[in-house]
């Protein structure tokens, strides 16, 4: 366990995001986070001025790491083996799959932390806003990298929307013994398969 003074601002994030899964919102509380790390709750406040502040951070933390970081990766190659070559836009949309179905979101409550975002969104506005954007980001980035693998324009964007849905769908059903995936995988094949014999 860390102690008090080496904790980071990322350490108390992944914290919060943890109480979230466990909890709800109202779980997000300064002592009871600190608690959970084993520090005292004065700690709390050399990285934070306030719990407000805490889930702002959380949400910035998750906007960026979990969509713009994981487009740049990918639209640079930085996630692929080291190599000189540009992924094709099937192989980034098969990357895609493993960044989003790897235990990445562990430090964070696993699988359930983007649930619990969603169920957040529901009654908190500025998480409504924030989780609008991503969503929005994330279809745009996949539909761009369809049009790119040869899928026509015109079904770029419900072709998006099924892909992300099956993805939102199938985390959430993964206790319940799907494994998203193998079967997102599957559905990029049956989506090129069924673009292929047109």
């Amino acid at each position: 366990m860390k102690k008090a003074n080496t904790l980071t601002p990322e350490d108390w994030i992944k914290a919060g995001f943890r109480a979230l899964v466990s909890g709800g919102e109202q779980a997000i509380k300064a002592e009871a986070i600190a608690k959970s790390l084993n520090v005292s709750k004065g700690s709390f406040y050399w990285h934070f001025k306030d719990v407000s502040s805490l889930k702002e951070e959380m949400l910035k933390h998750w906007e960026t790491v979990a969509t713009h970081d994981i487009i740049f990766n990918l639209s640079t190659n930085s996630s692929a083996p080291l190599n000189n070559d540009q992924l094709s836009s099937k192989e980034q949309l098969r990357q895609l799959i493993e960044i989003v179905s790897s235990d990445a979101s562990e430090p964070y409550g696993g699988v359930l932390a983007e649930p619990s975002i969603r169920s957040w969104a529901r009654y908190n506005k500025d998480v409504a806003e924030t989780l609008a954007n991503v969503d929005k980001t994330r279809l745009a980035f996949v539909a761009r990298l369809f049009e790119s693998a040869g899928i026509p324009a015109n079904q770029c964007a419900l072709l998006s929307r099924l892909f992300y849905g099956s993805l939102i769908g199938l985390e959430q059903l993964s206790s319940n013994g799907a494994k998203p995936r193998v079967e997102l995988h599957k559905l990029l094949d049956l989506i090129f398969q069924t673009n292929a014999k047109k």
